[in-house]
């Protein structure tokens, strides 16, 4: 065991007297990546806003160095060494990074901020981290990565000894992940201490030291990595064993009839000469690196972007929409990649959400069914284990995994032929993955061909009859099941293969 620089004993915190937190214990040593896991509503943001004076605790302690500290409010967690970068970027948009660095604490010379100075250390700043940010750059001018770096920078700033990472590869590219771990790096070089949550089991085996697995609000374990194993940490967090985690019953396809064709899609500046075909009960994966304009023939063939040469076949009857509504008509819809801004009305209700894409089949003349749309809501509220208290609750209030069946369960409503899926499972939990992998599989089974776009190679190797990969714009391979592998795949995907 290495030196302890933070021991939370006992933890707990309640809200309407319902626990969210029933006794956590969680330790970090010095320079370590201690990575902490749990479903959504497993109580980790309660127990970080705890850490961070957002929180006061009902019961327990925290001890600092060996020392119990009073942790009242967020300038006590910074004057403690705590730092929290939360998946929501907090920076002003408006301003530099070099402002957004020193705000609040700013360089003055002679009455007046010294611009030139802020800029000369806030460049050091960055620099020291081997971050290539310019600090004289508007901070909405950078990409979320690059603002996530900048976030890093400033809890480093600060001298801060704890530094948490709240889900911070959720909206990162792969080769922004690859600098993120670098960053991770350099700063565990300086002995900074991390506790990083994340869903993705690949990045917890990678960079992570120890994993504790908390529950329900309840404390579950701490394992090394090195001696843990995903099955195992799957098992801790959802109670039970799940013997397969990707579900799937893969069909013999040799007679199935072909769903959708596309033929040489091109869309000038954006990809090129695009063709695949997938058969009903298939499950096409679409593999790639950021970038790569798998999304953009989707959105070509949804309607929702203009392509200018080509061909879409839908039951081989040749199709063009000027439109999404056009396409959900014919019997398409696609779950898209962001969810929170195009997949749902997060201030409207679950409800709204699940009929909002087929109000056409409850109309009477103007008015709605509210019998047929009732059955709708409930069927599918079931049918995908929605964990809501109602129907009724705001779409915005749901946990990740929950808000993704609600727009799953909205297109599934259209009843389509043809179901394209945009990084189904992105910052869901574990166990509303394997329900979503669930629903899939049923889907396929039916005979609904199913077009998914993924990032995560476990998830497109283990659910996808055939993969297709894209690299710059072309598409540069097609494999079949008995060929895939991340290493195969990677090799198209990153140009090893022509």
């Amino acid at each position: 065991m290495g030196q302890t620089v933070l021991e939370m004993i006992g933890i707990k915190k309640s809200f309407s007297g319902i626990y969210a937190l029933s006794g956590i214990d969680f330790s970090l040593e010095l320079g370590e990546v201690h990575a902490l896991l749990g479903e959504n509503g497993a109580g980790k943001s309660t127990l970080i806003k705890v850490l961070g004076g957002i929180y006061q605790p009902d019961a327990g302690k925290i001890k600092i160095d060996g020392k119990k500290v009073q942790i009242r409010n967020v300038p006590d967690a910074r004057e403690q060494g705590i730092g929290i970068i939360h998946q929501e970027i907090v920076l002003v948009p408006y301003l530099t990074v070099a402002q957004n660095l020193f705000l609040g604490r700013e360089i003055i010379r002679h009455g007046t901020v010294d611009m030139r100075e802020t800029n000369r250390r806030a460049a050091e700043m960055i620099s020291s981290l081997g971050v290539n940010i310019r600090a004289d750059e508007v901070v909405e001018n950078l990409t979320i990565a690059q603002q996530q770096m900048v976030e890093i920078v400033k809890a480093v700033s600060y001298n801060e000894k704890i530094i948490v990472m709240d889900e911070p590869t959720s909206s990162l590219s792969n080769e922004e992940v690859e600098q993120l771990f670098e960053i991770i790096a350099r700063l565990k070089e300086k002995k900074v201490s991390i506790i990083y949550i994340s869903h993705r089991m690949e990045e917890l085996f990678r960079i992570s030291d120890r994993v504790t697995v908390i529950r329900d609000g309840a404390y579950v374990g701490t394992r090394d990595t090195a001696k843990t194993s995903p099955g195992e940490l799957v098992s801790m967090m959802v109670g039970r064993d799940l013997e397969n985690f990707y579900v799937r019953d893969f069909q013999d396809l040799s007679g199935s009839e072909t769903a959708l064709e596309v033929r040489k899609l091109t869309c000038g500046g954006v990809f090129e000469n695009v063709s695949f075909s997938v058969r009903r009960g298939e499950i096409l994966g679409f593999a790639g690196l950021v970038g790569a304009g798998r999304s953009e023939v989707m959105e070509s063939v949804f309607g929702a972007r203009e392509y200018q040469s080509g061909e879409v076949l839908l039951g081989g009857r040749p199709v063009k929409f000027k439109n999404p509504m056009q396409a959900i008509r014919a019997g398409i819809a696609m779950v898209p990649e962001d969810r929170k801004k195009q997949g749902l009305v997060l201030g409207n209700s679950v409800a709204f959400n699940l009929t909002l894409a087929s109000l056409r089949f409850y109309m009477s003349g103007i008015a709605i069914s509210e019998k047929k749309r009732r059955t709708v809501i409930d069927t599918y509220f079931e049918k995908l284990r929605i964990k809501a208290a109602s129907p009724a609750i705001e779409a915005g209030s749901l946990s990740g995994g929950n808000q993704q069946k609600v727009v799953l369960g909205k297109w599934l409503s259209t009843k389509p032929e043809v179901l394209i899926l945009d990084e189904p499972t992105r910052g869901v939990d574990v166990n509303a993955k394997f329900e979503i992998y669930t629903t899939i599989n049923e889907l396929a089974k039916e005979g609904m061909a199913i077009v998914m776009i993924s990032s995560e190679l476990p998830e497109i190797i283990n659910m996808c009859d055939n993969v297709c990969v894209m690299r710059g714009g072309r598409l540069v391979g097609r494999l079949e099941k008995n060929e895939l592998s991340q290493e195969e795949i990677m090799k198209y995907a990153a140009g090893g293969v022509e």
